[in-house]
């Protein structure tokens, strides 16, 4: 199972490159503005995923965990949300390479943000939704560049799978 959530992993990484290669030279006006979607806009939607990202890695690991609303604007400038981002990519995948196997079975506690509950979770689970999510709101951000007149790039997994680094997951 390790092996599969290290393939997540990797297509996350993959899929994050790929999205914000198609924003690179979006204006700040494009960026920000409302397309309707859960965090409003491109900006927000991006940052969100870093934020989300960084709470979900630090409970999963026991550090510290970040106090961030799920909201909150880490950086305005898309070149510096990317170089954040290709930074937690890189710790997303450095930490599920060093997962053992057990370790998934077992379960971990954190305190959720919104609501300040305890809760005891399997981790395989938890990370089954951390991806998911990432996927999710990647599709949004998909949909807020098409509605920009981009031309968002394929993200679908099963094109990462097809990929040189996708096939050694095969």
């Amino acid at each position: 199972m390790r092996d599969h959530f290290a393939m997540f992993a990797a297509y996350n990484q993959w899929a994050n490159v790929r999205l914000y290669d198609a924003a690179v030279d979006l204006g700040e006006d494009d960026l920000w503005r409302d397309s309707g979607v859960f965090f409003s806009s491109l900006g927000g939607t991006l940052n969100h995923l870093l934020v989300a990202d960084r709470i979900w890695l630090a409970r999963f690991t026991g550090a510290d965990q970040p106090v961030l609303a799920l909201s909150d604007i880490l950086h305005r400038d898309l070149a510096a949300l990317r170089e954040a981002r290709v930074i937690e990519d890189a710790r997303i995948r450095d930490w599920i390479d060093g997962l053992e196997e057990p370790a998934l079975a077992g379960d971990f506690t954190y305190v959720t943000v919104t609501d300040r509950k305890t809760i005891r979770q399997r981790l395989a689970p938890a990370l089954a939704h951390f991806f998911n999510h990432q996927t999710h709101h990647r599709g949004q951000a998909h949909a807020v560049l098409t509605r920009l007149g981009r031309a968002a790039p394929p993200l679908d997994l099963i094109y990462f799978q097809r990929t040189e680094e996708g096939r050694r997951f095969g």
